[in-house]
């Protein structure tokens, strides 16, 4: 019969024993020009700040767990995420000593999962090592480039509205603006929606794909400086007045440097499995079919978008 529940993780076990010293102790106030312990700064990746039955835990392994997705440990600060980190380590060295002993480290089953995870460790490790060398500034700002040359020019626009809950309102907004008001001063004192209302139902500057299709249509059939009639939309009524308008200006390399960069490297990591299959000699004993993949197609570069 297989178990009703997985083991609980090392990591839940020391977080579980830590969280009631934790809950009692308040963190002590920091001390007026504390200094770091002597060497702390400098503590490589062999320095022992443990041992378990005489075998040592190193900075090494701590920085190898604080690497780990699932100890990413959100809201703990610095100090304490260590404190636990290293808790954790002790406790996964006491718990693969008794392993050990146990000979689970003997069993077929452990031999197999420990080669599945020896080759991930691999792969994974290998694909990074590599895929960094394609991470170069002329493929970046060949990718730029190119990226710039696809990109269609559109128009934008930088508009205000009003938003309220009926057209009688609308209309008394927009004579208000039309004899003479400010639309900032209306759009505040009137406007429903919480997220322009404080700036004078400033809405910056936008595309005609980022608004529904009602109000975006009424938009940008207005010049700079014209004020709509009351506009109709599933939000309620708009008054919209447009302030100027535009070519969207290309965002700039270093604005899109970090999407060309994740960009470049999984189409190096793609084209290096892609190649490495495509020279291995593979024989499936299940009557699956092999693929040899083609040529890789070069992927097409990100959209320069800035968000």
């Amino acid at each position: 019969m297989k178990a009703l529940h997985r083991p609980v993780s090392a990591l839940a076990l020391t977080l579980a024993l830590a969280g009631g010293a934790m809950a009692q102790s308040s963190p002590p106030a920091p001390a007026a020009a504390e200094k770091a312990p002597s060497g702390a700064a400098t503590a490589g990746p062999d320095t022992v700040v443990a041992t378990v039955n005489g075998k040592p835990i190193t900075q090494g392994d701590i920085a190898i767990a604080s690497d780990d997705p699932a100890l990413s440990l959100p809201g703990v600060d610095d100090a304490q995420k260590k404190n636990l980190l290293v808790d954790y380590m002790v406790d996964l060295k006491v718990g693969a000593q008794a392993a050990e002993a146990a000979k689970i480290g003997e069993t077929a089953d452990f031999k197999r999962k420990l080669a599945y995870f020896r080759d991930k460790l691999l792969l994974d490790d290998y694909l990074e090592q590599e895929a960094k060398k394609a991470v170069t500034s002329e493929a970046e700002h060949a990718v730029y480039d190119q990226s710039v040359k696809l990109t269609k020019p559109e128009e934008e626009i930088h508009a205000r509205h009003i938003l309220v809950d009926n057209e009688g309102d609308a209309k008394k907004a927009a004579a208000r603006i039309k004899g003479g008001e400010d639309f900032s001063k209306v759009a505040s004192e009137t406007s429903k929606d919480p997220g322009s209302k404080a700036e004078g139902g400033d809405l910056g500057w936008f595309t005609k794909e980022r608004m529904v299709p009602d109000f975006a249509n009424a938009a940008f059939a207005l010049k700079p400086g014209q004020v709509s009639d009351p506009v109709k939309t599933q939000f309620g009524w708009h008054v919209i007045k447009v302030e100027e308008k535009r070519m969207k200006p290309q965002p700039t390399f270093d604005e899109l440097k970090e999407q060309i960069d994740q960009h470049l490297i999984r189409k190096a990591q793609q084209d290096l499995v892609l190649k490495l299959r495509a020279e291995a000699k593979i024989d499936r004993k299940d009557g699956g079919p092999v693929e040899t993949p083609a040529t890789p197609t070069p992927a097409a570069p990100p959209p320069p978008s800035v968000k």
